[in-house]
Formats: C-alpha cells, structure tokens, sequence
C-alpha cells in the first residue's frame, strides 16, 4: 500500500484544514465592518471614474488588515465588473517584491506586460508601465489600485522611490497596510506631500470578537461535537493576550487539533491548546533566531545570560557583556541600540525607561519577553 493512501486514511478530527488558515480569505469578516466600509467609501470614487485617494491601513499583526484589503478588492472588483467599468486592482506583498524595479515590473506582468525582474534600467520600465494608462491600451480610463502589503519592508530596503512613482502616474491609487505606524519616517518631505493618504487604524481583536471568529472558521474546518467546549475560549484567550492576534488564533486551534490526530483521539481537549501554544512558541522563536545576523545572536544571547542571573538589564551592562560573548568581534556602542530596537520590534524583548533622578537622569531596562528555556534552544541548538 502506498505510504500516502495509508496516511490518507488516517482518522481526522478535521473535514478541511485550509479554512483555518489566516490566507483564506472568508465571506464575511466578523468585526471588521467599519474598516470595510471606510476603504469602500474611498475606492466609490473609481466606479465614477475618479482616481480614489491613497490609503494607508495601520494595525499590529493578526488585526485583519490583509484580509479587510483583499476583501474590498473582490467587492469592487465585482462591483466594476457589473457595471462595465475599467479597473484593476493589484496585490503586491513587499516581503516578496522588495524594490522599486521588482515592483513596478511585476504590476506591468499583472497587467499583461512581458517586463524581465533584471536587465531594464528603471527608466525603462516605469516608461512601460506608464504606458499602461495610455488611451486604448486597455480601453478607456483604465484606473489601477494598488495593495503594498507590509510597505515598511520596502521602505527600510530601497527607500520612497517606488512612492514617488506611483503617485505621479496618472490614474493610479495606492493602499499602504504597514505593522508599524511610524513607517513615514522612511518617507522623505516630497513624497508625503503627493500622498497625501487617508489613515484607518485596525485596534486589536477582543478575546470575544476572536471566539466569533474562531468559530465561524471552526464550523467550516472540524467534525461535528470534536472541539471540548474550553478550546475555542482558551485559543481565544491566549491570543488575547497577544496584541488581539487572529492569525496566532488560528494557528492555535489547527495546531490543537493536529496534536488530537497525532494522538488519535476524536476529541480536541483543552490541554492540546496549551501544547499548541508550546510548539508554536519555540517553532516562532527559532526562525527568528536562526534568520538574525550574528551580532544580534551575540546581543541576545547577553540578555539572556542577564536575565538568567537576575541581573537588571541597562544597555551599558548589556554592552559590557556583549564584548565578552564576542570575545573581540563587536561593533560599537551606538550600534547596539539599533540591534535593541529591532529585537524589539521582532517581540523577543521589550524597553522601558525609567527615571534614577536629577543626578543620574534617565536610563533604559531591557526584558526578555519569551521564555529562557525555549530561547536557550533557540541560540544553542543551532
């Protein structure tokens, strides 16, 4: 019997797992009407013929922000469709396509250009993607939305180029959707002045708002009567507690009931969502560990010898440590604050600044936000 046939008929607490992921895109979205509607009331503007105003959507991971976005392009591109009108609307993720050129040239591909990723100088194509919105080309008045997911990527590699293009291109709109809200700060004077966006912030999923979501997509993904009735809440809670992230609810409850399958038992018990929790964490933390250059392995790794020995953590006494643990190969003291601040930003340690008084003044006290045991594995496994 072939290995596959054997494994495919495995028993399973799940009818379809893919509903569970956070890239399914569902038919409705529960609790994020409002921010639907608040994009809608922009892009109307283009089934009146009308270039729409740029948008930038704000929100911690997991608040809805990708699938809020992917949803009102389906709507409008139907919406077009019905009513004849010509426009297009381009999803770019800025993780894949990291500069100005790779972008430019794959929105010409989206539209049926044959543009190469290399070997164009960038003048060339920005004159053929321009080219695009010339009478005729693809009928009349074509209008373009374009979707720069996590924009903040591309922006720190390659700077506001890609900005400046699009908002001097005729007919063409741009929604941003950025983790962070300072991402402006990669964006020179010039370029803020043509964007001139339309700002909606997504807050963080509630722990009950979660539980909807849960289980709507638990509906679609597990038999009947398999959830006990604390996996839902408890999924829900935990994300909770991570900044209101649905994407880590979701991974939750499909990682909980992949550990029932692993266990083949028909019932998903609350105790496999705390496994879950476990094995997400320490996956999570290793990529991240793994992916960071050196000398932020080294920084880490003297945070975590500090917070071993329950020492409090200044950037000074970090420091000092950090040339122990490079054994000669550092870099300066300023440059450690850079590699702090992206620590933090990747969630495996938090600052807070606190006052010693008028004669030492203010200082900065590093924490560790994950658990030393996993982050040991993480540093000393690899």
């Amino acid at each position: 019997m072939n290995i596959f046939d054997e494994l495919g008929d495995k028993h399973s607490v799940f009818t379809e797992k893919k509903y569970l992921d956070h890239r399914f895109l569902p038919d409705k979205l529960p609790h994020r009407e409002i921010q639907i509607k608040s994009i809608a009331k922009y892009w109307i503007e283009a089934l009146n013929g009308v270039t729409p105003p740029d948008i930038t959507i704000y929100g911690k991971t997991g608040t809805g922000k990708t699938a809020v976005a992917k949803f009102a392009m389906k709507q409008l591109k139907e919406a077009a469709n019905n009513n004849d009108i010509n426009i297009r609307t381009e999803y770019i993720r800025c993780t894949d396509y990291t500069t100005e050129y790779q972008v430019i040239a794959r929105l010409c591909q989206q539209m049926g250009r044959d543009v190469p990723y290399r070997g164009w100088t960038k003048a060339e194509v920005i004159h053929t993607f321009r080219n695009l919105f010339k009478k005729n080309a693809f009928g009349k008045n074509l209008i373009l939305l374009v979707v720069l997911d996590e924009i903040d990527i591309l922006l720190k590699n390659d700077g506001d180029g890609l900005l400046y293009t699009l908002t001097r291109t005729d007919n063409v709109s741009i929604l941003s959707i950025s983790n962070y809200v300072d991402f402006k700060k990669f964006i020179k004077p010039r370029v803020k002045s043509s964007l001139r966006d339309r700002e909606i912030v997504f807050p963080p999923y509630g722990a009950q708002q979660l539980v909807d979501i849960l289980e709507e997509r638990s509906k679609l993904s597990f038999k009947d009567n398999v959830l006990s009735d604390d996996v839902i809440p408890l999924c829900a809670a935990l994300a909770a507690k991570e900044e209101g992230d649905a994407r880590y609810a979701l991974d939750l409850l499909r990682t909980s009931g992949e550990i029932a399958d692993e266990k083949s038992t028909e019932i998903v018990h609350g105790d496999y969502v705390r496994e879950a929790k476990d094995f997400i964490e320490h996956n999570k933390i290793t990529d991240i560990v793994m992916t960071l250059p050196s000398q932020q392995q080294r920084v880490l790794e003297s945070i975590l010898f500090l917070t071993k020995r329950r020492e409090e953590i200044t950037s000074g006494r970090l420091y000092e440590v950090y040339k122990d643990v490079s054994k000669g190969d550092t870099v300066s003291y300023r440059r450690i604050f850079d590699f702090i601040n992206e620590l933090e930003m990747l969630g495996l340690i938090s600052t807070n600044t606190v006052s010693r008084g008028r004669a030492k003044g203010r200082t900065n006290i590093i924490d560790l936000q994950c658990e030393t045991s996993i982050l040991e594995d993480a540093i000393w496994g690899m």
